[in-house]
C-alpha cells in the first residue's frame, strides 16, 4: 500500500502563503489534496493526474491554490496563496481513485494549516 507523507503545514496570517509537500512511496496515477475542518465534511481541494498533468480544483480555491508534482521525486505540492481563515483545516495528501471527483482511495496522516481570523 502506498505511503503518503505530508509536510509544510503551519500557521500563517490571512493573505499569506504556504506550500504543502507530499512524498509518495511510489508513483501514483492520481494524486491530490483534501481538507477537513472540525465539525465539517471532508472537502476535495485539488487533484492532478500525474502523467497528463490534468488538474482539478475546488471552486473555493481556484485562482489561489496551485497543485503540481515532481514525478522524478514522487512528490506532490500544493502552493496556497492569499490564504483566508476559512482555509483553516487539516490537509491530507491523497492518491488513487478518481481525481476529477476528488474520490481518493488512500491518504496520509495530514498536516494542519491555520489561518487566524
Amino acid at each position: 500500500q502506498v505511503q503518503l507523507v505530508e509536510s509544510g503545514g503551519g500557521s500563517v496570517q490571512a493573505g499569506g502563503s504556504l506550500r504543502l509537500s507530499c512524498y509518495a512511496s511510489y508513483r501514483r496515477y492520481c494524486m491530490g489534496w483534501f481538507r477537513q475542518a472540525p465539525g465539517k465534511e471532508r472537502e476535495g481541494v485539488a487533484a492532478i493526474y500525474t502523467s497528463s498533468g490534468s488538474t482539478y480544483y475546488a471552486y473555493s480555491v481556484k485562482g489561489r491554490f496551485t497543485i503540481s508534482r515532481d514525478n522524478a521525486k514522487n512528490t506532490l505540492y500544493l502552493q496556497m496563496n492569499s490564504l483566508k481563515p476559512v482555509d483553516t483545516a487539516m490537509y491530507f495528501c491523497a492518491a488513487d481513485g478518481d481525481c476529477s471527483t476528488f474520490d481518493f482511495a488512500a491518504w496520509g496522516q495530514g498536516t494542519q494549516v491555520t489561518v487566524p481570523s
